[in-house]
């Protein structure tokens, strides 16, 4: 029988599945991998997912957002007073719990939080069911690390009001690894892991300590002030004053008109988070004027290794020296946490190295005329699934500090086998600026991994 995991957030949900030796994440009917954990009622339905989260404009006082921060709680939570205040659907108190007071125009009603979320978790079964069939009910929930017993039993128990078995409850930071098999595959050795979540509404990070596939949290910490709303209303801000540069008006006060330009800047920002560009257009944004803008990005993946890229330069795309203030505040919090575990950066390991066997071969002599090619294959052992490339600045052949270290290239979900050897052919390509090029591929499957090392300006 297959168990599968469900992870219920703020702002999205998922499923996944484990299948041939690693997590799956099972796409939803319209084909996306994260459904939001949006539920509208109307007169005559309850809608979940993309339908309800696009339907919020026209419906907004009777569409639920955000339940996760309400599950559990009781009026006099703090948390859950400031979710009151800021939601549009009514939250009362009613016969001494929380409800969401649902008016479709025929009837009023009351509804607990967690109907909302059984809602959210028969929809996250019924994807599963797409893949597994219907008896796949055995299910592992992700929680919060910070989440109480009431909050974690409200989370259970709607998950089985959905028809859900539930096996176990398990930490996020704990299951980011599980996912990845960090510490499952490697019988001895300890690695420090930092696992970085910037979920909808909050930015977790933690340290954890992996000791012989034994997890162990360190230290950890939530920033309820970032996550990606506030890069969403950063760019919808925007949206808004190229709005009134070109038309003249600020619509900065108008609910409707703000809350379709949320919507195309939530739009905008998944696509910005694999292409280069992202067109918003929007029909008759304000007074009938249609508003297109086309908004440029670079990639954002500094945020998770900034040591590894170049200081901004002055053509740095839009969106992210819009939203530099927020990544900044990202990378502060891990130093804070860092700080406050006692650990330098060098004392995390970003991926784990199974073999244990280190070994250095020197590429780019000092004086090697630019530019150059080199490649040269490694092996590793079959029965280990991740490879790690380590780029230093050696002072000698076989010598390499820590401190030297400058970037590195993780291959990570090899096939394992019994015998033979992982061949993995690294190509580095240095240009004439001294910018480094850097591909790494498994031969046997062809999977590959790439990273591009700038000179920093």
């Amino acid at each position: 029988m297959a168990a599968i995991g469900v992870h219920l957030g703020c702002t999205s949900a998922c499923v996944a599945v484990y299948k041939d030796g690693r997590a799956d994440v099972v796409a939803n009917d319209a084909g996306d991998r994260v459904t939001p954990a949006v539920v509208a009622y109307s007169e005559n339905e309850e809608v979940v997912g993309l339908a309800a989260k696009q339907s919020r404009i026209r419906n907004i006082s009777n569409t639920v957002m955000k339940v996760k921060q309400i599950l559990g709680r009781s009026s006099d939570d703090p948390q859950a007073q400031k979710y009151i205040t800021e939601s549009k659907c009514l939250v009362i108190e009613k016969n001494g719990k929380l409800r969401y007071k649902i008016d479709t125009g025929e009837e009023t009603k009351f509804v607990n939080p967690e109907d909302v979320a059984r809602l959210i978790f028969s929809k996250m079964k019924e994807t599963a069911h797409s893949v597994l069939g219907s008896d796949a009910n055995d299910v592992v929930i992700t929680v919060p690390f910070d989440f109480g017993e009431k909050q974690k039993n409200a989370l259970g128990e709607a998950a089985r009001a959905a028809g859900f078995n539930v096996l176990r409850l398990i930490h996020e930071p704990s299951a980011a690894l599980l996912a990845y098999g960090i510490g499952q595959e490697s019988p001895a050795g300890k690695s420090n892991i930092l696992v970085f979540k910037l979920g909808g509404t909050s930015l977790s990070i933690s340290v954890m300590e992996v000791n012989s596939g034994i997890y162990r949290v360190i230290s950890t910490n939530t920033d309820d002030n970032i996550g990606g709303t506030q890069f969403t209303e950063t760019l919808a801000q925007h949206l808004a004053s190229e709005f009134q540069r070109s038309f003249k008006h600020d619509i900065r006060g108008n609910a409707r008109a703000m809350m379709k330009l949320m919507n195309s800047a939530d739009i905008a920002k998944h696509s910005l988070s694999t292409l280069g560009s992202a067109n918003c257009f929007l029909d008759s944004l304000y007074e009938g004027q249609d508003f297109d803008c086309n908004v440029s990005s670079g990639k954002f993946g500094f945020l998770l290794a900034p040591a590894l890229w170049p200081q901004p330069a002055e053509n740095r795309a839009r969106f992210e020296l819009l939203c530099s203030p927020l990544f900044n505040k990202c990378i502060e919090a891990i130093r804070a946490l860092l700080q406050q575990s006692g650990f330098a950066a060098d004392d995390i390991n970003k991926g784990v190295d199974e073999s244990g066997a280190n070994s250095f071969t020197v590429l780019f002599p000092s004086g090697t005329p630019l530019p150059a090619r080199r490649q040269h294959t490694l092996q590793a052992p079959g029965s280990i699934s991740s490879v790690c490339l380590e780029l230093y600045e050696s002072e000698g052949k076989n010598s390499a500090k820590e401190e030297n270290k400058f970037a590195q290239v993780i291959l990570q979900d090899l096939n394992k086998k019994e015998n033979g050897l992982h061949d993995i052919l690294a190509v580095l390509t240095m240009k004439r600026d001294g910018s480094l090029h850097v591909t790494c591929t498994d031969q046997e499957t062809g999977k590959c991994e790439a990273i591009t090392i700038e000179v920093a300006s």
